[in-house]
């Protein structure tokens, strides 16, 4: 079977390692993996709980090796863990994520192939303590993009042959989106099992991220004209959206509040965290 190689980078996510690494650990797949958390420019805990699993990763004949960098920065820390890692396929993973127990198997069958392929699972967002975080959620995850698509958020995959379409991430803000867009739909497939993505709390985080992401979006456009295109069906129809909001009107309220502060408000170009 081919390997895998997880690639984990995590900036002070002492709080959150243990739990995304034993969800990896409950993960039903039987081949050979390894993971790599690439703790950068931490000032807590997070190398040292990652190195503690190790020996349970060991039992099972999988290994879990943990790189430190001075320097924080995700794009920094992906590009070293892609130095790291071997053949085969490539798993990319954010530290909060809780991924289902067969999430990994099928995502291995799925991209164990000649052909260059991307893949990942089905998003639920994790709930939320705050009402219009959980309203914006629950809205935001019927839109077709997410509800059908292949988002990337938090988790997405390649095999060797999708690994070679591009070198090393580009110093950009969004990394998914650079890597989701090296393909075509065609190539993008949903392992329709489910890992739980974390949304940050509260209206002005929500608007925050929401810049954040849009301006990631913008970006991708200005340096790399050529990925638009391969967006595929990423906007819902007025019909669609008419629909979706006539469902959940406090959702529809929630999630377009948040959009047209995004669009009213400054040019921020601020690091926010998706949580």
């Amino acid at each position: 079977m081919t390997p895998c190689t997880i690639i984990l980078p995590a900036h002070d996510e002492a709080d959150y390692i243990g739990a995304c690494l034993g969800h990896v650990l409950a993960q039903d797949h039987q081949g050979p993996v390894e993971l790599i958390v690439i703790a950068n420019g931490c000032h807590d805990d997070t190398a040292g709980r990652a190195r503690a699993c190790a020996p349970v990763f060991a039992e099972r004949g999988w290994r879990l090796r943990v790189e430190e960098l001075a320097e924080g920065g995700k794009i920094g820390a992906l590009n070293h863990g892609d130095a790291c890692a071997g053949p085969g396929i490539r798993l990319y993973l954010d530290a909060d994520i809780r991924m289902g127990p067969r999430l990994l198997s099928g995502i291995v069958r799925i991209l164990d192939v000649a052909e260059p392929r991307y893949a990942g699972g089905r998003l639920v967002v994790a709930p939320a303590h705050s009402w219009v975080s959980r309203a914006y959620a629950r809205f935001w995850q019927k839109l077709p993009f997410v509800a059908q698509g292949v988002t990337g958020a938090g988790l997405f995959a390649v095999n060797q042959a999708g690994r070679a379409r591009w070198g090393a991430f580009p110093r950009i803000i969004s990394d998914d989106t650079f890597a989701r867009l090296q393909f075509e739909e065609t190539e993008r497939f949903l392992v329709d099992e489910p890992y739980e993505w974390p949304l940050v709390e509260g209206f002005s985080r929500l608007v925050r991220v929401r810049r954040r992401q849009d301006q990631g979006v913008a970006e991708i456009a200005r340096l790399f004209p050529e990925l638009p295109p391969r967006q595929g069906h990423v906007r819902p129809s007025k019909a669609q959206l008419v629909g979706l909001a006539s469902r959940d009107p406090l959702g529809f309220a929630a999630y377009s509040t948040v959009a047209l502060a995004v669009r009213l408000g400054r040019n921020s170009q601020e690091w926010a965290r998706g949580r």
